[in-house]
C-alpha cells in the first residue's frame, strides 16, 4: 500500500497575478489548484498525472495582493485507473494573522505512462477517520460526476414550462444592453513547453486559465465593468492537447440574473502544419459563474437571440438550480 499523498505548497499573491482592483485572478487561482492536485496525484501513481475532471468549484472569499495563498491537497481515493484529487484553498493577512477559507475543489486525474497508456494505480490505506470519510464520499462524488449529464437533460425536460427556467423579472424595459455578438469573444493560444508535462500534454489548469481569461471579458461587457469570478461547474476535459497545438476559446453569455450571470466556454484545438490548418478538436466545455462587485446594482437584463440563444439561456437556468441544490447537499 502506497503512503497517503500529500501536497502543501504555499504562493505570495504578487502584482501580476491580480487584476485592476488588487484582487487574485480566478484563472490563477485555477492553475495554481490544478498543480497542487497534480502534484499530489503523480506522488501516488509514480507517473505523470493528466486532469480528466474538475468537480463544482465555488470561491467563498476573495484573495487580495500581498496575502498568503495555503493549498493543501490529498488523494481521497485511487479507483483502477483514475483517481480524486482534494484541495483546501485558504487565504491569510499577514497583518492581521486572519486565514480565512477561500474553496475547496476534487480533481479527477489519471496516469499515463511514456506510450500515454493509462497506468493502474495502487491502492492505499486510510489511517484517520477524516481519510476514510474522504474515501467514502469520494465515491459518492463520482456517482454525481458519471450523471451530471443526464441531470441537467432530466431537469430541463421536467420543467420546461416551469418559472424555474424563465429570467428573472425586472421592472426595466425590456432591450438588450449589448448589440450582436458583442458579449461573443474568441482567443486563440499557442501551447508552449510552458504550458504543459514533460509528456507535452498541456496542463488542465492552464487550459481553465484560459476559459476564465476570455469569460471574465463576456461577463465585463454585459456588466459594463469588472465580474469576479464565483464558481466554475464541472469540467470534463475530453481529450488532451500538446505542445503546438493552437488552442481555440470561445465565450457567450448564456443568462443573467439578479446579481451573476453565466458565461459558456467551448475549447478546441487544432494543428497548422504544413501551411494547412488541421481539424479542430473539441477539448471541453465550461460554465462559468460571475458576480458584479457589491454596490453595483443588479445585472442588466440580458435579452437572448432567438431560438440558440434561449436554450443556452434555459439550459443556464437549470444549471444553476443543479449548483444550488448540489452546493447546499
Amino acid at each position: 500500500y502506497a503512503p497517503q499523498p500529500n501536497s502543501s505548497p504555499t504562493q505570495v499573491v504578487q502584482s501580476s497575478h491580480v487584476n485592476q482592483h488588487n484582487i487574485l485572478d480566478g484563472g490563477q487561482l485555477l492553475k495554481w489548484v490544478d498543480t497542487c492536485a497534480c502534484l499530489s496525484a503523480e506522488r501516488l501513481a509514480g507517473y505523470p498525472c493528466v486532469t480528466v475532471s474538475v468537480d463544482d468549484l465555488y470561491f467563498e472569499n476573495e484573495v487580495k495582493l500581498g496575502e498568503i495563498l495555503n493549498l493543501r491537497s490529498q488523494v481521497n481515493r485511487a479507483f483502477t485507473t483514475s483517481m480524486e484529487v482534494g484541495v483546501r484553498v485558504s487565504c491569510e493577512c499577514l497583518s492581521t494573522g486572519k486565514s480565512l477559507p477561500v474553496c475547496d475543489a476534487f480533481i479527477t486525474f489519471v496516469a499515463i505512462d511514456a506510450s500515454g497508456a493509462k497506468v493502474k494505480l495502487p491502492p492505499f490505506k486510510c489511517e484517520t477517520a477524516e481519510e476514510k470519510t474522504c474515501f467514502a464520499l469520494a465515491n459518492e462524488r463520482r456517482k454525481v460526476r458519471i450523471s451530471h449529464a443526464k441531470t441537467v437533460k432530466q431537469l430541463l425536460a421536467d420543467y420546461e414550462l416551469s418559472p424555474l427556467l424563465n429570467v428573472y423579472p425586472t421592472n426595466k424595459p425590456h432591450q438588450p444592453l449589448l448589440t450582436p455578438l458583442t458579449d461573443r469573444v474568441e482567443s486563440v493560444e499557442l501551447v508552449l513547453p510552458p504550458h504543459a508535462n514533460h509528456h507535452g500534454n498541456t496542463f488542465g489548469g492552464q487550459i481553465m486559465a484560459w476559459m476564465e481569461n476570455v469569460a471574465s471579458i463576456s461577463a465585463g461587457r454585459l456588466c459594463q465593468g469588472i465580474a469576479s469570478l464565483r464558481s466554475v461547474d464541472m469540467v470534463y476535459f475530453r481529450g488532451p492537447s500538446t505542445v503546438g497545438d493552437r488552442i481555440v476559446l470561445a465565450s457567450i453569455v448564456n443568462n443573467s440574473f439578479q446579481t451573476s450571470l453565466e458565461v459558456g466556454v467551448r475549447v478546441e484545438a487544432y494543428r497548422y502544419e504544413g501551411g494547412k490548418i488541421g481539424t479542430r478538436r473539441h477539448i471541453n466545455s465550461a460554465f462559468l459563474t460571475f458576480d458584479v462587485p457589491p454596490g453595483a446594482g443588479e445585472i442588466p437584463h440580458f435579452i437572448p437571440e432567438p431560438q440558440d440563444g434561449m436554450r443556452r439561456q434555459k439550459e443556464a437556468a437549470a444549471r444553476r438550480k443543479i449548483r444550488l441544490d448540489r452546493r447546499f447537499i
